[in-house]
């Protein structure tokens, strides 16, 4: 099939978003062990889910605050292998934190901390340009040919 020439699967929409999403929480979690988990007696979803334990006010929560970035850098990379095209990088880190979100929702209720925003909308915006720039990066690099002609 031709570069550019698009076929609209569904299923591997929602395939790539349910990878992405679980390639998210399994980093996630790899962070918050190594960072969060050194400096309380007992891991829980509650560092995942709940927008209080997202606080500039304690070393855990800027322990959380630096899981959250780092597993966005990591999704940014994920996106590379995943998505492959910057311009979709967007519309799967949008809906990625959408369904954070959702969750987040039914876990804990209204975020109502202005960090939890922040850090959240850094790590969208910090999936989606990474990515892009990734993405795009990988989609300019020549292609190797097999021959050379000495014309």
């Amino acid at each position: 099939m031709f570069y550019g020439a698009m076929i609209w699967d569904p299923w591997l929409i929602v395939a790539q978003i349910v990878c992405l999403q679980c390639l998210y929480y399994l980093t996630l979690g790899v962070f918050l062990s190594f960072l969060v988990g050194t400096h309380v007696s007992h891991m829980s979803l509650v560092y995942f889910f709940d927008f209080a334990t997202i606080t500039s006010s304690t070393v855990v929560g800027w322990c959380v605050i630096a899981s959250f970035l780092f597993s966005s850098v990591a999704g940014a990379g994920y996106m590379i292998y995943l998505i492959e095209r910057a311009k979709k990088c967007l519309d799967f880190s949008a809906t990625l934190y959408i369904i954070h979100l959702f969750i987040c929702l039914v876990y804990g209720g209204w975020p109502s901390s202005v960090t939890w925003w922040v850090v959240n909308g850094t790590g969208v915006a910090v999936m989606a340009f990474l990515g892009e720039y990734l993405c795009i990066k990988r989609e300019l690099r020549e292609i190797p040919t097999r021959y050379r002609s000495n014309i």
